[in-house]
């Protein structure tokens, strides 16, 4: 019998995932960008009503066998890590994910998820001004 007929069986229904590329650029423009020891996670409320995930594993990764690997193992960290907040959750995988112990990935996750909703002391980089550099043709103009 197929995988997704067996009862008990842990997978990810379709309705906690995000499918659809422009769900992910969504997550990528408007969404809090936190990066970690093993991962770069994209957070974004959604208006779904329930918690949904995504991964995106590039080929910087590695080949498609170890990428498939990384998302493996970002799904069981979702599975076993449910937050109950409506947002959209996608996990950029690093290199390092891979030979980490999943206890230290789990660890990462929570920290970052816990990130998300504390007050950051920094003004939002988002809003500010470009910085203006000094040289360039009008430091020269001066001189």
């Amino acid at each position: 019998m197929p995988a997704h007929g067996r009862e008990g069986a842990q997978t990810l229904p379709r309705t906690a995932r995000v499918r659809r590329r422009p769900e992910f650029e969504r997550a990528y423009d408007t969404g809090v960008k936190l990066h970690g020891t093993f991962m770069t996670v994209f957070i974004v409320p959604n208006g779904a009503g329930r918690c949904r995930f995504g991964v995106a594993a590039s080929r910087k990764v590695g080949p498609a066998v170890v990428r498939n690997r990384a998302k493996r193992l970002a799904r069981e960290m979702f599975r076993r890590n449910k937050i109950d907040a409506a947002l959209d959750i996608v996990v950029v995988p690093r290199r390092e994910m891979l030979d980490a112990p999943f206890s230290s990935l789990e660890a990462d996750y929570r920290n970052l998820l816990d990130k998300r909703d504390r007050p950051t002391s920094r003004r939002d980089r988002r809003n500010r001004p470009p910085a203006r550099r000094h040289g360039g043709p009008r430091a020269a103009a001066r001189v």
